[in-house]
């Protein structure tokens, strides 16, 4: 991935309601969410989710398939393991030692203890 691309990728999801939509869309899996589904979701009006949805389109971390009348919307797995892929190749100086975050385990909650 190039930076232009990371940079995109990112300042798409600096928003609230953009990172929400697109969370939504990655636990929903490969089968995705219709439009009239997500906007029940995050209940927000369906001309402000179509322009959130336009910022993620065109930052390549979502693509949509019309279905009859209806659109559905599944996160790009290959852009978000781009991503992250570009995030982490330099994890400490190309160690082969180094574990990014995803892969330690998990943290403990302080009030639990």
């Amino acid at each position: 991935m190039e930076t232009t691309n990371a940079l995109s990728a990112l300042s798409a999801l600096s928003h609230e309601s953009r990172l929400a939509a697109y969370r939504q869309l990655v636990q929903a899996g490969p089968d995705g969410l219709s439009v009239g589904d997500l906007r029940e979701r995050l209940d927000i009006p369906p001309a402000t989710l179509t322009a959130h949805l336009n910022v993620l389109r065109f930052a390549g971390l979502v693509r949509d398939q019309r279905e009859g009348r209806a659109i559905r919307v599944r996160a790009d797995y290959e852009q978000m393991d781009a991503l992250l892929a570009y995030l982490t190749e330099n994890c400490c100086a190309g160690s082969a030692s180094c574990a990014p975050a995803a892969s330690c385990p998990p943290r403990t909650n302080k009030a639990s203890r």
